[in-house]
């Protein structure tokens, strides 16, 4: 641990490229001391003759593992608890495991006396829908991990849903909407119990999430929150016990409610409403958390950029063997799971796609739905593109879950039901000869430009 006045080396353990990890390791440079930043290609921890040691040295480590975005949760809350047994860990990782688990958080804040939506989780169908009339004829459906406002659909509770979607848990919530007008929440971001900044996050024309990831507008609403939600906000982080995080809450009828914690939360819209930067304020946690001292002053005078930029501590990136990216063929046999039931489909790769696409009577058939916004898609020739709908839905390939935004279509005329883009592909190689459905033709009539 540093002493008084030392420089103290602040590891960023984040295996990912965000812009929130670059700038939190920028932010530590920036007040003077060493950002670290821990990835694949330069962590190690050692045991020789009874020693532990860390590789890159480091004295604090501030958790940026964004578990809900991948397929082995349990592997990274492993390697962070390992982690966190050998130095000082910002965002522990059994404060980070309950946060990312929806109805672990609900539960938590309720075992507390914070207000949050009637919810039901059960693990059999026939529970499930026992008590669905219970929140009217529409509801939430969440599975319990899922980020970015994926894995969250307004649906229709006149129909019967699943306790899962594709391998996830999930469950039924109670919509909180106070009027007509469109849908909005609050997003207060916290660090060691100090309000950062907040923002009023609106959903896009014709959807009803607010996530910056989906589009949503933002407003600035750090002075102006009612203090209710300023006070219900601080609660909940604290009764989390996370150093950093963005708590989301959403006003009704009785006050006000909170959906979610979010302790890998983005910076960008809060950036873009507040004009202000998290990432000093979470250096500095860490660097007087490990007797290092920071100028306040600085970190106000920081707090007014979001520097991404690479950061000097980013380690060299090796190529890596062909053979770590997994292999898809043009056609596959996958998985897709909605909230009303799964089916498997034959599926063609098509990396000149952008999105994922579904055809209009397998969406219909698994409930990938409500259909609640629209994107434009180019198709062939057409320059400007059509408009189409857009549906969450969960696609399983070769047993990895794909949560993502799908367009629909009829393609009944095709000889596909599914077509998968960019968002998927881009974790896979596509081999163009190979295919699993004996030999079939494709003879779609949109113009499908395949790369490799």
């Amino acid at each position: 641990m540093s002493g008084d006045g030392d420089s103290v080396r602040v590891g960023v353990l984040s295996l990912h490229n965000s812009k929130e990890t670059k700038a939190i390791l920028n932010a530590v440079d920036d007040l003077g001391h060493e950002g670290v930043w821990l990835r694949r290609e330069n962590a190690a921890i050692s045991i020789e003759n009874g020693e532990v040691s860390v590789e890159p040295e480091v004295d604090i480590i501030a958790n940026r593992l964004l578990l809900s975005n991948t397929e082995e949760p349990a592997e990274l809350l492993g390697l962070a608890s390992t982690f966190q047994r050998i130095r000082p860990m910002l965002n522990e990782p059994s404060a980070v495991l309950a946060a990312i688990h929806k109805f672990a958080t609900a539960a938590t804040l309720a075992n507390w006396n914070i207000r949050v939506p009637d919810a039901l989780l059960a693990l059999s169908n026939d529970r499930l829908n026992q008590d669905r009339d219970r929140f009217g004829d529409v509801g939430v459906y969440k599975s319990a991990i899922g980020t970015h406002g994926g894995g969250t659909w307004k649906v229709d509770l006149t129909e019967a849903v699943n306790p899962k979607v594709g391998n996830r848990q999930a469950f039924l919530q109670d919509l909180i909407e106070r009027d007509d007008t469109r849908h909005r929440d609050l997003r207060v971001y916290i660090v060691d119990g100090e309000i950062i900044g907040a923002m009023y996050r609106y959903a896009p024309d014709g959807d009803w999430r607010t996530n910056v990831a989906l589009g949503g507008d933002v407003m600035n609403a750090t002075d102006e929150m009612p203090e209710e939600a300023r006070e219900t906000a601080l609660y909940a982080a604290e009764v989390m016990e996370l150093d950093y995080v963005g708590v989301d809450l959403v006003e009704g009828e009785d006050g006000w409610f909170v959906l979610e914690v979010n302790p890998t939360a983005g910076f960008k819209g809060l950036y873009k409403a507040t004009n202000r930067s998290p990432a000093p304020f979470i250096a500095k946690l860490a660097i007087e958390q490990a007797g290092g001292t920071v100028e306040q002053s600085r970190v106000e005078d920081l707090a007014a950029t979001l520097d991404d930029s690479e950061p000097r501590s980013k380690p060299r990136v090796n190529p890596s063997p062909d053979g770590e990216i997994p292999l898809i063929g043009y056609i596959e046999e996958v998985v897709v799971s909605g909230t009303s039931g799964s089916t498997q489909a034959y599926a063609k790769s098509d990396t000149g796609a952008t999105r994922t696409s579904i055809d209009t009577s397998l969406a219909a058939e698994i409930g990938a739905g409500p259909i609640k916004s629209m994107t434009r898609v180019k198709s062939g020739s057409m320059k400007s593109g059509k408009a189409r709908p857009v549906v969450d839905l969960v696609i399983g390939i070769a047993g990895t879950q794909h949560t993502v935004t799908a367009s629909v279509e009829d393609r009944s005329h095709m000889d596909y039901p599914l077509l998968l883009g960019r968002d998927i592909l881009q974790h896979y190689r596509v081999d163009v000869r190979r295919r699993v459905d004996e030999g079939g033709k494709e003879t779609d009539s949109e113009e499908e430009y395949l790369e490799e």
